[in-house]
């Protein structure tokens, strides 16, 4: 098979100074707890589940409230799925909290509650793919590794190659690209949360700040700011979605203390039923929701007193 060669070239570790970039960092970064020291893997490893897709003012309460109520891995898979899709509020993309019970349960149970430092081994738990891999093994355990995310791939895009954005992924071109701009000492963790956090306040997609930029020398910048040669990429929106009508649905179940009937799930949602009913059913097949015996709805995993009360 022949190598697959990159569209673009490997650039050389010159092209975003580190001494610059990190001291940037130093007076203008956000002050995320989950890049305190002391944090834990498995504290690192929950917001990197929960920053998926998802704005960093909606992940702070929720992952205080996590850290604090499951501290570790063995924490949280003692409790019930049910317990974690309640407590992951309105985050989004739920299936999420789904697989970051399993891996809870996963690390428990086969890596003595510690989660794995080796990137290959990561890949191996649920949930987790190449990018949340990389990044535990590098701000967990301060490790020399390729963090990529949409944030870093931008700022590479502008900076070094000149482009507007960052065009379609490739994991060999960004990876390679990457880490050769990281440090060969032990600044490279701190680098890389760098590179991830001019990309997020600075660097950003729509509105680049340019003025504020601490990069001497930026390509896109030099070659008086190009345009996208690609189509606009589209917003995503969110109002009318499946995604929606699934929260709804999600709302009502978090909501209630036990199994609601089909008529309360109808209520959630009225303008479109083909649609609400397709929610429900991909809430079912992804194990999000489960039917008791008597035909009512209920979240995935919850335990039920037995009493007068379960039958209202």
């Amino acid at each position: 098979m022949p190598a697959i060669v990159p569209d673009r070239p490997v650039i050389g570790p010159t092209h975003i100074p580190a001494t610059n970039l990190l001291a940037w960092y130093e007076r203008s970064r956000r002050d995320l707890p989950w890049r305190e020291p002391g944090v834990s893997a498995w504290q690192i490893l929950v917001s990197e589940f929960m920053l998926q897709q998802t704005p960093v003012a909606r992940v702070l309460p929720i992952w205080t409230d996590w850290v604090r109520r499951w501290p570790t891995p063995s924490a949280t898979a003692a409790a019930t799925a049910a317990d974690v899709l309640r407590a992951w509020g309105k985050l989004g993309y739920p299936r999420r909290a789904k697989r970051l019970h399993e891996c809870a349960t996963v690390i428990a149970r086969d890596h003595d509650d510690v989660v794995p430092a080796d990137v290959d081994v990561l890949l191996t738990l649920p949930g987790v793919g190449s990018y949340t891999a990389r990044a535990i093994a590098c701000f967990a355990y301060g490790q020399r590794v390729p963090v990529v995310d949409t944030n870093v791939r931008r700022v590479v895009a502008r900076a070094v190659h000149g482009c507007a954005d960052a065009g379609n992924p490739s994991p060999t071109r960004d990876h390679a690209d990457v880490a050769a701009l990281l440090p060969d000492d032990d600044r490279a963790p701190r680098f890389s949360v760098a590179l991830m956090e001019l990309g997020a306040t600075v660097c950003t997609a729509r509105a680049p700040r340019c003025g504020l930029c601490p990069l001497e020398v930026c390509a896109w910048r030099a070659a008086g700011y190009p345009p996208s040669a690609g189509a606009a990429r589209r917003v995503q929106t969110y109002a009318g979605t499946d995604r929606q009508v699934r929260g709804r649905l999600l709302d009502v179940l978090r909501d209630n203390e036990f199994p609601v009937t089909r008529a309360q799930l109808d209520a959630a949602w009225l303008s479109d039923t083909a649609q609400r009913d397709r929610a429900l059913y991909s809430l079912l097949d992804d194990g999000l929701v489960t039917q008791t015996a008597d035909g009512r709805y209920a979240l995935a995993g919850e335990e039920f007193k037995k009493d007068s009360t379960a039958r209202r």
